[in-house]
C-alpha cells in the first residue's frame, strides 16, 4: 500500500497507523472529503505494536472516573466497535464479561465498583456466589458483576478494514517512514526523517510507544515520559479453551494502576490468560528480556519513575516475580480458577502497554492531547483506546478543526 507521494504539500498528515492512527485519518476523510491526506508508518505493516497485542477486548467502561474522557469516549467507542465489525463481516462476539470477587474485601470493592457502573450508564448484574457457580461452574468466588456488553474482536481486522476505507477516499500510506524531526512554521508542518521529508497544512501525532519523542522533537513542553509495561501472558491448551464461556476478570485494587490477571477467550478460539505488568527493558522488542539500552536509559534516568518504583515497590517486585517464575502467576489465576495446572500455561505473544508518567510519579489514566497552531499530539492512549478509537478520532479531528491559524484545504 505504500505510494509514492502525490503532491508536494499535503493538507493533512497523520503519523502512525496503530488503530487510532488509521481511525483518525478515516475519519479526517470523512469530514473533508477530496481532503489530501498522508499517512506515515515507521513499521512494514499497520498495527504492528499495541494495536497487534492486545487482548481483542472491547471494553464496557465500568472501570473508569465517572465523567473521564476515557469514560465517555469508551461507552461510544464499544458500541461503534461491535456495529463496525458486524457490518465489516470482521468477527465479533458480545460474550460478557464477569468480574469476580474472591474475598470479603474484594466483595466490598465489587459494590463500589457496581455503584461507579451506574454512574457511568453501563449495564451491570450482581450475583451471588451460587450464580455465578451456575453460570461459570470452573470460577469460584463470592459474587460477581456481570456485564454483558462486553465483546471481544480481531482489531487488527478492524485497522484493515478502516484502512482500506480511507485508501479508497484518497489517502496515500508510506510504510517505512519513521520520523525523527517536526518542524512547524506559520503556513505547514514539516516531518522527517531517514526516508525523506513531508509537508502538510494541519498534522496528527499518534506516536504510540513514542509519542513523548515525537513531541519534544516538534517543541512541545511534553512534561510526561513513556514508560513502557509488559504485559505477559499464558495461553491455555486447546482442549482447555472452553473452560469459561465468558470473559473472567478480578475485581480491581483501586490503589494499583493495572486490572490484573483474568481469562480471556478470544475471537479465534483461544483462551488467554494475563497479562502482568512489569517493566518494559525496550518500548518495541517483544522478546522475554529483550533490552534497548536507549530506552532503558529514558526509564531509568527519569525522576518519575523513580517516585512510581517507590511508591509501588510491593507491587512491581511481585509482578516481577511472577514474570520469572510460573508458580506465582499461577497461584494469581488460582484465586478464582482453582483446577488450573502449571501445564496449563502455555507461551503467548507478550504486548507493551504505553503509560505515561508525570514527574512526581503520577501515572496518567485518561487519554491526554497536546496541540500546536497547527497539529495535534496523542500524549497518551492507554488502554481502552482500541475501544474508544473511533470517538478518540473523533475529538481528535474536532481539535485539529479548532485550530485557527490552519487555513481549510483546499484554500
Amino acid at each position: 500500500m505504500t505510494a509514492a507521494p502525490r503532491s508536494a504539500e499535503y493538507d493533512f498528515c497523520v503519523i502512525g497507523a496503530g488503530i487510532v492512527g488509521v481511525a483518525t485519518a478515516h475519519r479526517i476523510l470523512r469530514r473533508h472529503p477530496g481532503a489530501s491526506l498522508l499517512l506515515l508508518e515507521k513499521e512494514q505493516a499497520a498495527a504492528t505494536h499495541q494495536t497487534g497485542h492486545n487482548s481483542g477486548v472491547v471494553h464496557s467502561g465500568i472501570y473508569y472516573e465517572p465523567g473521564s474522557l476515557k469514560a465517555e469516549l469508551c461507552r461510544r467507542g464499544a458500541r461503534w466497535t461491535v456495529e463496525f465489525a458486524r457490518a465489516a463481516g470482521i468477527p465479533v462476539e458480545v460474550c460478557g464479561k464477569l468480574l469476580v470477587a474472591t474475598d470479603s474485601v474484594e466483595h466490598e470493592r465489587m459494590l463500589a465498583l457496581h455503584r461507579r457502573s451506574a454512574d457511568n450508564g453501563v449495564e451491570v448484574e450482581r450475583i451471588d456466589a451460587a450464580e455465578l457457580a451456575r453460570r461459570e461452574p470452573r470460577i469460584r468466588g463470592v459474587g460477581a458483576l456481570f456485564v454483558p456488553s462486553t465483546a471481544i474482536v480481531d482489531y487488527p481486522a478492524i485497522v484493515r478494514a478502516l484502512l482500506a476505507d480511507a485508501v479508497a477516499a484518497g489517502a496515500e500510506v508510506v510504510y517505512g517512514a519513521a520520523v525523527t524531526a517536526i518542524a512547524e512554521t506559520a503556513e505547514r508542518v514539516t516531518v522527517a526523517g531517514p526516508s525523506g521529508s513531508w509537508t502538510a497544512r494541519r498534522l496528527v501525532v499518534c506516536g504510540g510507544l513514542q509519542a513523548d519523542r515525537l513531541a519534544r522533537s516538534a517543541g512541545l513542553p511534553a512534561d510526561f515520559r513513556i514508560v513502557p509495561f509488559r504485559g505477559e501472558y499464558y495461553r491455555l491448551p486447546a482442549e482447555r479453551a472452553q473452560l469459561v464461556r465468558t470473559l473472567i476478570y478480578p475485581i480491581p485494587d483501586p490503589a494499583l494502576p493495572f486490572l490484573g490477571v483474568h481469562l480471556s477467550p478470544t475471537i479465534h478460539g483461544e483462551l488467554t490468560v494475563g497479562p502482568n505488568a512489569v517493566l518494559g527493558l525496550a518500548r518495541e522488542k517483544y522478546r522475554k528480556w529483550s533490552v534497548d539500552p536507549r530506552d532503558l536509559r529514558a526509564v531509568l534516568g527519569y525522576r518519575g519513575f523513580h517516585r512510581l518504583a517507590r511508591e509501588h515497590v510491593r507491587t512491581g517486585a511481585r509482578e516481577l516475580r511472577n514474570s520469572m517464575f510460573r508458580r506465582g502467576y499461577l497461584a494469581e489465576c488460582r484465586r478464582y480458577c482453582p483446577e488450573l495446572e502449571l501445564a496449563d500455561l502455555r507461551p503467548h505473544p507478550a504486548g507493551i502497554r504505553a503509560q505515561a508518567v508525570l514527574p512526581d510519579g503520577t501515572l496518567v489514566h485518561d487519554f491526554l492531547l497536546g496541540r500546536t497552531a497547527r497539529s495535534v499530539h496523542v500524549f497518551n492512549a492507554p488502554s481502552p483506546a482500541a475501544t474508544s478509537a473511533m470517538p478518540i478520532a473523533e475529538h481528535i479531528v474536532d481539535q485539529l478543526d479548532s485550530l485557527v491559524s490552519a487555513p481549510a484545504p483546499g484554500r
